[in-house]
């Protein structure tokens, strides 16, 4: 593929829709999009909902047909039913830079951000079984603040209340830029956004991860605007816990089940809030005692979702062989060739973007505000086109790389000028 920075700034004059047809013969992933079930529409939602593998069916009619059908109980053995959460986990664990046996799928966001935060202050003040400080030193059972990014997603925030209620923290929101600063003694936990879910501008997970380990805090991550969009590199830049979604960017179907990831090393004081005989060290022993199992099992709680999870499990393999460098590259040179599409059909002054210029500080999602933005995408999604609107005046696109091509970028903007000049 030609270089995104290239594909952003052709010669002037250059038609559009020939240069999308000569990106999209130099794309790399081009042929993956025939491993998915898509039609004539332009599909950029796939950052709420992405699109169905189209081996999945034939997969699930399986898992429902022959499984459940026939196999019936026999499949918690037969089937590996009872070990999906951890295999799936290492299955999700590469898309975002984990080792396996550190990421355990079941529950869904809402449910592991809550298991994520209120154990990590559990961590931080030497509450987890083992004690100890979650960031290597001494406990502190003195640190009584939760951080939460005031501008993510509602859910995370509800969640961010709850949890300081329940570990007797207060609550300090702030922006991302603004954590640093904010950073103290008192600090336990930072709950962050890996991408605004509004604009999809990208955090710095390396630099604000190192800061809250500097103030001898812990990060937990939310990673649903980014995972399967671009690398993220949990090991690398030393996360400690992180959440995500798998209905998105992972195409894991609508309300498939979640993920939380924990850093091997906290693993043995992993204290969840949530304990339930899926994670106990011997789940059929029916003991009142609760004894947690080993290494990551220990975010597991009740009875796995099967059907959802074996969907997800399925529609997975569309990433094998798949670089997320590669699907980095697409993603950049995808939203610049559409922003400069809308740069040249859309009259100025009818649309701002509020997607940064900046690579580093870009997700895989392109906001515009506009006005009457509602109404604007039912026009859109009316002529083929379709992405998401967020209250009050922004329009969502979002480019997931595996499917989305640069035909539909142009397409995309085509479409969006001459609904805002009717």
């Amino acid at each position: 593929m030609s270089d995104p920075r290239s594909a952003s700034r052709p010669s002037p004059g250059v038609d559009l829709r020939i240069q999308a047809k000569e990106l999209d013969r130099e794309d790399e992933l081009a042929v993956k999009r025939a491993e998915f079930v898509l039609d004539d529409t332009v599909y950029l939602d796939g950052n709420s909902l992405g699109a169905l593998p189209a081996h999945v069916p034939d997969r699930v009619a399986d898992v429902i047909n022959r499984q459940w059908g026939r196999l019936r109980i026999r499949s918690w053995g037969e089937s590996e039913w009872w070990t999906a959460p951890e295999r799936i986990g290492d299955r999700v664990a590469p898309l975002v830079g984990a080792a396996p046996g550190q990421i355990v799928v079941g529950d869904s966001t809402s449910v592991n951000v809550f298991k994520a935060l209120v154990a990590a202050v559990r961590l931080v003040r030497g509450e987890g079984e083992g004690g100890g400080s979650g960031s290597g030193g001494e406990p502190h059972a003195e640190r009584d603040e939760i951080i939460v990014d005031a501008t993510t997603f509602p859910t995370d925030g509800y969640i961010a209340q709850s949890a300081a209620r329940l570990t007797g923290c207060r609550l300090t929101p702030l922006t991302p830029a603004e954590v640093p600063a904010a950073l103290g003694p008192r600090t336990a936990a930072v709950l962050l956004n890996h991408a605004d879910y509004r604009t999809g501008r990208l955090h710095d997970l390396p630099g604000l991860t190192a800061a809250v380990h500097a103030a001898g805090a812990l990060a937990v991550w939310d990673l649903c605007h980014t995972a399967g969009a671009l690398p993220v590199g949990l090991d690398e830049h030393g996360v400690d816990l992180a959440v995500g979604c798998t209905y998105k960017y992972l195409n894991g179907g609508p309300g498939s089940p979640a993920y939380l990831y924990v850093r091997r090393e906290l693993q043995d004081r992993f204290d969840s809030p949530l304990p339930g005989w899926n994670s106990h060290v011997e789940p059929f022993g029916m003991r009142p005692e609760f004894e947690a199992a080993d290494g990551v099992l220990r975010g597991r709680v009740g009875t796995p979702d099967i059907l959802s999870m074996l969907a997800l499990e399925a529609a997975l393999d569309v990433w094998d062989g798949v670089s997320m460098d590669a699907v980095r590259s697409k993603s950049l040179a995808l939203t610049d060739f559409f922003l400069r599409c809308v740069e040249a059909y859309v009259p100025k002054g009818l649309v701002e973007s509020l997607t940064p210029d900046a690579h580093a500080e870009r997700g895989s999602q392109v906001a515009l505000r506009c006005e009457g933005a509602g109404d604007v995408m039912k026009r859109l999604i009316e002529r083929g086109v379709v992405g998401d609107f967020r209250a009050p005046d922004v329009l969502r696109f979002g480019f997931t790389p595996l499917y989305v091509s640069f035909a539909d970028a142009e397409r995309a903007a085509r479409v969006l000028a001459e609904v805002l000049e009717s």
